[in-house]
Formats: structure tokens, C-alpha cells, sequence
């Protein structure tokens, strides 16, 4: 087999699915990944499930998924108060799949808060955040969100981020889970990220069987895979940050790995939503799987 131009998801979440692959691997946040495989400078990605609802041009590899039924840990809006209190949220540009989650399920809750596209001061709803200092906060939150301990304001916070936040700052804010949020809104699973392979790559199954071979080691050897996050985790001043222990919590009570009935049938029900609340076009959620 020719050699793939691959991407992968730069989080914690993924490793479990990439670590091994005998190739290079360009990884990326989500949004950069789906434009690049978008353009044809990618063969096969891991990247976000809306990529593949907005554009279904793409053949979907069977049987893996990154995928919560419940709380996911990672994916998470952090703020103060009640979370009806809120009336800006900041978001990730890094992933449309959590962004339109996020829509969907405050709209579904009967919430309209404004919604912000971090660091650019546009607001989806028509105003501008006048916010521009920079005081010290918490990383990987805004001065916006940070400044004044409003509950008024909160954030959307993904992935390594996400995880990374929650673990220094528990005791100064909540954290509103939307696989948890989805899973109450529908008792389904929600599907994060799917690997999606372009139309015209050549011999799609046997690249699709390869992922799941590699899928099933590393889940197979799951202490190996772990020894290695918690390696590549590690930050500056912040040794201790990510266990044995969490890892073992993560992959096995927050994250699915499988692209099952059950998951395809949240996936749709999540294209129905983004249908019903005017973020995407409204069609048959067809699945090209190999």
C-alpha cells in the first residue's frame, strides 16, 4: 500500500486509536484537520463528526468512533452560578462538533445566551464583547470569562484543555457536561469523531481494517497506551497533572471507542437537531461505511 497522508486529532482522547500506526501522522486541532482532508491534503482523518454531516462525501471506517454515553470529562462549557444564569458563552473554534452540540442542547434546554467565537470579539448574536485586558486567569480561559467571577459568563472548553482545566480549577467553577446534557436530552450516545476517508482513495477496507487492527491492540494493551499519555501530558509546573488512575477512569467509563447501532443512531439524531435548529441542511443521514 501506497503511503497515506494521515491526520489524527492532537488529544488525549485519541490515542488509543493512532498510537502504533507505522506511518507518519500529522496531527492537528479538529477544524484544521476537516479543512485539510476537506481540500484533498489529507487521505484519512480522525476528525469531527459535523465534518462528515456537513459534507457526507466521505466513506466512514465501521465499528470505531470517538464516542461518550454520558459524561464525557472533556467536553464542557466551565462557569459560575446556575447555568441559567449565563449569558455569554465563549467558544472553541478548535471543534464545529462541539460548538453546534453546545446549540443544539441549549436550544433544545430553552437557553439563548450568546454565543462568542473566542479571541475575535464577534458574537453570533449581533453584539461585540467589549472585553480586551489581559489580567491574570486561569489558563485556558478568557479575562471575559475570568475577570470578575460573573456568572453571567462562561466558557466551552474541549479536549486536552478541557481536561487540563478541570484537573487545577475544580473548587472555582462548575462544569456543565454535554455528553452528559446530550445523553439526558435524548438516552443516546454522542459521537465526537469518526475516521472519514476521501471518495477517491483506492482500496478504502483494507485501511479501514488496519485502523480497527490497530483500535483493538491498543485497547487490547491499554497500560501501554497509558504510560505513554500520561508521558506526552505532562506540562512545566505541573508534573503530577494526569495519573494512571484517571487515564484507566477516562477510557474506560468516559470514552467509547465503537461505531455501533447505538452510536449511529445519536449521530443521526444529532443531524436531525442541526436540521431542526437551522445548522445544517436537512437530509438522510446516510452512513458509507467500509
Amino acid at each position: 500500500m501506497k503511503s497515506l497522508r494521515i491526520g489524527c486529532v492532537k488529544y488525549l482522547n485519541a490515542r488509543p486509536l493512532i498510537r502504533g500506526w507505522p506511518g507518519d501522522v500529522e496531527f492537528d486541532h479538529p477544524s484544521k484537520l476537516c479543512k485539510r482532508l476537506a481540500n484533498d491534503q489529507l487521505d484519512v482523518a480522525l476528525v469531527s463528526s459535523f465534518e462528515f454531516l456537513r459534507n457526507p462525501i466521505y466513506r466512514i471506517v465501521d465499528d470505531i468512533s470517538i464516542s461518550s454515553d454520558g459524561p464525557v470529562y472533556s467536553v464542557v462549557v466551565a462557569h459560575r452560578g446556575e447555568i441559567s444564569e449565563i449569558e455569554e458563552i465563549e467558544l472553541d473554534p478548535a471543534s464545529q462538533t462541539a460548538v453546534n452540540l453546545l446549540r443544539c442542547v441549549l436550544r433544545e434546554a430553552g437557553l439563548n445566551p450568546n454565543l462568542i467565537q473566542r479571541n475575535t470579539g464577534i458574537l453570533f448574536a449581533g453584539r461585540t464583547d467589549s472585553s480586551c485586558g489581559e489580567p491574570l486567569r486561569p489558563a485556558g480561559v478568557s479575562p471575559a470569562v475570568a475577570e470578575s467571577g460573573s456568572a453571567s459568563r462562561a466558557q466551552l472548553l474541549i479536549g486536552d484543555q478541557a481536561i487540563r482545566f478541570r484537573q487545577r480549577h475544580t473548587a472555582e467553577f462548575q462544569f456543565w457536561d454535554l455528553g452528559e446534557q446530550w445523553k439526558k436530552l435524548t438516552d443516546l450516545p454522542f459521537v465526537y469523531a469518526l475516521w472519514l476517508i476521501r471518495p477517491e482513495v483506492v482500496d478504502p477496507k483494507q485501511i479501514a481494517d488496519r485502523l480497527r487492527g490497530l483500535r483493538d491492540e491498543n485497547l487490547a494493551n491499554l497500560d501501554e497506551s497509558i504510560a505513554d499519555a500520561v508521558a506526552g501530558f505532562a506540562e512545566p509546573g505541573h508534573p503530577k497533572q494526569l495519573n494512571h488512575e484517571f487515564c484507566v477512569r477516562d477510557y474506560h467509563e468516559h470514552l467509547r471507542f465503537s461505531f455501533g447501532e447505538s452510536e449511529k443512531e445519536g449521530l443521526r439524531t444529532f443531524a436531525n437537531l442541526c436540521a431542526k435548529h437551522a445548522l445544517l441542511e436537512k437530509r438522510d443521514a446516510a452512513f458509507s461505511v467500509v
